[in-house]
This record gives C-alpha cells, sequence and structure tokens, in this order.
C-alpha cells in the first residue's frame, strides 16, 4: 500500500477542513486532506443547472451574528443576499381546515444567502489551496499511533503524521474510524450521543420560469403542520432572473422513492398553487440520511443539536496528536456554518506556534 508523509492530516473536506488549511497556507506545512467523496464541501452541496437557479442541497442561510463566516467571505470577496420572505406567508395549522395567507411581522433578523449558492464559498476555498493537498475518494479507515506519529490508513493509501485532525461529525468519526489507541470512555459515549447537524433532513427544491407565487394572494413562504414539506420558500437566485422554490421535507419519507416523493410534494403545493406547479422545470432533492459519509444510525433517540460544542472536544487526544473538530464540536454556532469555520479557527488557536521536527 503507498505511504505519504504530511506534517498534518485533515480529514474531511467540508467547510471546516478546507476553511483549516486555508488558515494555514502561509505557513510551511506539508498538508493532507481526505475526502471520502468525490466532491469538496461535505454538507455544502448547491445543485446548479445552467440557465437555472442555484438550489442549496445542504448549507444555506446565515446571519449578521455569523461574524467569522462573514468575514471569511468578505476576505474571499463572496457577496450575500438577503433571504425573500415576503409580506405575507402561506400557513396550514391544522388539516382539517383550508390553508391562510398571514401577515409576517417585521423581521429584525434576516437571513442571508451566498451568492452563486453556499459551493461557491467551498470553491473560493479551494482555489487558494495547492491542489496536490486535497485528495478525493479517499475513505478513512484507521487512525493509529506509531511512535510519535500517526498513520491515517485510508482505502488505498496511509498517510503518515505527527497531527491529525478530524473534521467528520463526532458520532460518524467514532462509527467508521478505527482510532488506536484508544479514545477515552467519556468521549465516546458522548460520541455516540452527539447529534449530527442535517444528518436526518431532507431538502428538496422545484425551479420554475416565473415566480408565480410572488402574486398579491400568494407567498413563496410556505409553513405547514400538515406537511409533507413543513417549510419552504423563495429561492430566487442572486440577480432574481432565475427563480426555484427550496424547502425541507419532513424527514419520515427518507425510504421513499424519489418519484413517491416528488408526488407528496406536488399534492402539497397545488392546493396553494394550483395546476402552476405542475410547470416545474426541475426537481432536485437530497437525502441526507442516505448519505454514509454523513449519516450513521445512532443507538437510541439523539436530540437536534445534542452535546453540539461539548467541552470535552475542545481538546486534543492521543498524546495531543488528534483533534476532533467540526461544526458540532464548535463552543459557539455548533452545526452552522459559522461554528464550521470557528471550529477551524479553534484548531488553529491550539496549533499555533506548532513546528514539524526536522
Amino acid at each position: 500500500m503507498e505511504s505519504r508523509k504530511s506534517d498534518l492530516v485533515i480529514i474531511g473536506a467540508g467547510l471546516t477542513g478546507l476553511t483549516l488549511a486555508y488558515l494555514l497556507r502561509a505557513q510551511n506545512l506539508t498538508v493532507s486532506i481526505l475526502e471520502a467523496r468525490g466532491r469538496l464541501g461535505g454538507r455544502i452541496l448547491t445543485a446548479y443547472q445552467d440557465g437555472t437557479a442555484p438550489i442549496e442541497m445542504g448549507a444555506t442561510w446565515l446571519g449578521s451574528k455569523h461574524t467569522q463566516l462573514n468575514a471569511l467571505l468578505q476576505e474571499l470577496g463572496i457577496e450575500t443576499f438577503e433571504q425573500v420572505l415576503g409580506q405575507k406567508a402561506i400557513y396550514e395549522p391544522i388539516s382539517t381546515s383550508p390553508h391562510q395567507l398571514v401577515t409576517l411581522p417585521p423581521n429584525n433578523e434576516p437571513s442571508y444567502r451566498i451568492k452563486g449558492g453556499s459551493s461557491a464559498l467551498i470553491q473560493q476555498l479551494a482555489a487558494r489551496i495547492k491542489p496536490d493537498q486535497i485528495h478525493l475518494n479517499q475513505i478513512v479507515e484507521s487512525i493509529q499511533s506509531v511512535g510519535d506519529k500517526l498513520q491515517v490508513k485510508s482505502n488505498d493509501v496511509v498517510f503518515e503524521a505527527p497531527l491529525v485532525v478530524s473534521t467528520l461529525p463526532p458520532h460518524l468519526l467514532l462509527a467508521r474510524i478505527k482510532v488506536e489507541p484508544a479514545l477515552p470512555a467519556d468521549l465516546t459515549q458522548l460520541m455516540k450521543q452527539t447529534h449530527t447537524w442535517m444528518g436526518e433532513s431532507i431538502k428538496v427544491g422545484l425551479r420554475f420560469s416565473t415566480p408565480f407565487w410572488r402574486k398579491g394572494h400568494s407567498s413563496g413562504t410556505i409553513f405547514s403542520n400538515v406537511g409533507p414539506i413543513p417549510e419552504m420558500y423563495d429561492h430566487a437566485d442572486f440577480e432574481d432572473q432565475f427563480y426555484a422554490l427550496k424547502g425541507f421535507l419532513n424527514g419520515a419519507y427518507f425510504s421513499m422513492t424519489k418519484a413517491d416523493r416528488l408526488n407528496l410534494i406536488l399534492m402539497q403545493l397545488r392546493k396553494y398553487y394550483g395546476k402552476e406547479v405542475e410547470q416545474f422545470l426541475d426537481y432536485q432533492e437530497a437525502v441526507w440520511r442516505k448519505e454514509s459519509f454523513t449519516y450513521t444510525p445512532y443507538e437510541g433517540h439523539v436530540l437536534p443539536h445534542q452535546n453540539n460544542g461539548h467541552s470535552l472536544y475542545q481538546a486534543p487526544y492521543v498524546d495531543g496528536k488528534l483533534f476532533i473538530a467540526g461544526a458540532e464540536t464548535a463552543s459557539q454556532f455548533p452545526g452552522y456554518m459559522e461554528g464550521a469555520v470557528r471550529s477551524a479557527q479553534h484548531i488553529i488557536q491550539q496549533i499555533q506556534g506548532w513546528q514539524p521536527m526536522a
């Protein structure tokens, strides 16, 4: 099996992993980023199609409180724009009564989206990282301490480095990668009970040639207690030239076929919009529970955000050689893009001044 040596191995080429590599670019370090998928981004995934609106299948929104993410976007020259909610929303409280068009209260803390899609952030980070640092299709199987270094074994290469940073969701790291010597019992128990953000989500989007939902008696903002779509929003692009509706599908429908999920969605939207919804140009979905490099089943019930940002994730393990990073581990805004960026910054603080031995 091929062997490669690095100063630092980063497991996962999502937002935390790429931000970490970006922040380290000025240091004279050999960095290897290992990504199991054949693409970058992790849970940032934008569906692109020429001449249509980009549709976010993963992380989508940010707010003004997300100061570190906003600073990174500004540094990379990436613009944001406010999420369109409109003055009214379609509200469906119970199945026995028709839906209503309700007036939305003033939104003092609007959400924002990234111009060109969230994947634009991934693309800009990757463009500033040396291409030979990124290794796709590397499914990490084990991390083993050998002397003063760690050996990270993937499906076809062994990477060796004195420092390793995992940016995988902690529960996924525990389930998929064997660590020797074993991690402390209190940590592994915590990892079993740490929620993987977005792991149960189903995100759906429909592209249209016109934004018919912006008519006076309608809205692209939907809140339903009936479902199967609990929330949906106007998802036009930054220039407002191409149009789409994007929302969430109840996670219970993960085992259905794509065609059956689409039929359920259209049935619900017909109640609000009539036959205009049948003129959709394209349907996109992401069933994150089926993403094996994001989600793995829990042993018991885990609540949303459970144990995210826990203090045990803030320290290194395996004699200070292994760091557990990623959105779920951030002490502030865990689970969000802001948390992913802050996690990378936390690792930088931890290893600041570290130099590889000659």
